[in-house]
């Protein structure tokens, strides 16, 4: 009995001593869950990170340059592009259309701005009056919500620096749809933002082509913008009118007239056909189809 008591008291300790020997002591616990991450806060860690900052920057505003010269880029090419036509097409004989002619009778036929009249503008000396100062006016929409027309004196101080919100209004015709190169229409304005501020007005927007607008109507538009912008006492007469056949809801083009006052450095009556190269468009409803 006294073995069996000794040999039951060495078991119990063999196993007291596993047990203790297998549970952690609480030193080690707490340095196991007392582990740390710690941050580099030195002046040359945040100097560093300030350098990478400036890097990245830097980096942005050198890629948001080279996208607008890019952009500058295409707008001469463009340009260019529109002069170079124009003058082979003046090598092959004039180019000039009478005043007297109704320009909704008028065929495209592969130049998309013909000169009226030799750029006689025809303003009177009424008209390019500067007494009330620079003014713009919009004119009614007709019977069939069509615009009609505008007219402006223009000057540095219509001139607008607020930035453009997006277009809203959807003038007559307005049945767009994407091409290879963006849209078949743009929302273009009779007279262009940057002279007046006018955006989201229903009186000076209609449904014209991407052509018609850029850079067609663009490169007449820039070459007013740059006289007026350099000088605040140049003025410039102005107007645009587009040109519908019959009840269409789409104008065939766009007639813009244009004579700085006191000099000949703007003077120019010119036509510009609504058209988009490899589409026809139903100008009765504005739907259109490739080809």
């Amino acid at each position: 009995m006294k073995k069996i008591t000794v040999l039951t008291l060495a078991l119990f300790s063999t196993f007291a001593i596993g047990v203790s020997g297998c549970a952690p002591t609480k030193s080690s616990a707490q340095a196991t869950t007392s582990t740390k991450v710690v941050y580099d806060h030195s002046p040359e860690k945040k100097a560093a990170k300030l350098e990478q900052a400036n890097a990245a920057e830097k980096e942005r505003l050198s890629s948001q340059k080279e996208d607008i010269s890019q952009q500058q880029v295409s707008y001469d090419h463009q340009r260019a592009a529109t002069k170079s036509r124009a003058k082979k097409t003046a090598k092959k004989g004039p180019t000039t259309t009478p005043a007297t002619t109704n320009l909704a009778t008028l065929t495209y036929k592969g130049q998309q701005e013909i000169t009226i009249d030799h750029n006689n503008p025809h303003f009177s000396r009424a008209q390019l009056s500067t007494k009330r100062g620079p003014w713009q006016t919009y004119h009614n929409l007709d019977g069939y919500n069509r615009v009609t027309g505008a007219a402006a004196l223009l000057n540095r101080a219509l001139m607008s620096s607020a930035k453009r919100e997006a277009l809203t209004v959807d003038p007559t015709g307005w049945h767009n749809k994407r091409t290879h190169h963006g849209w078949l229409y743009n929302r273009s304005h009779l007279i262009g933002y940057q002279f007046t501020g006018q955006n989201n007005n229903p009186k000076n927007l209609m449904t014209g082509t991407r052509t018609l607008n850029n850079p067609s109507m663009l490169h007449n538009e820039m070459d007013v913008a740059a006289y007026l912008k350099a000088s605040s006492r140049h003025y410039v007469r102005y107007t645009v009118t587009p040109v519908f056949k019959g009840h269409e809801l789409v104008a065939r083009g766009v007639q813009m007239r244009a004579q700085s006052v006191g000099s000949n450095a703007i003077r120019f009556n010119v036509y510009i056909f609504n058209i988009e190269p490899g589409y026809t468009i139903d100008y009765a409803t504005g739907y259109s189809q490739a080809g």
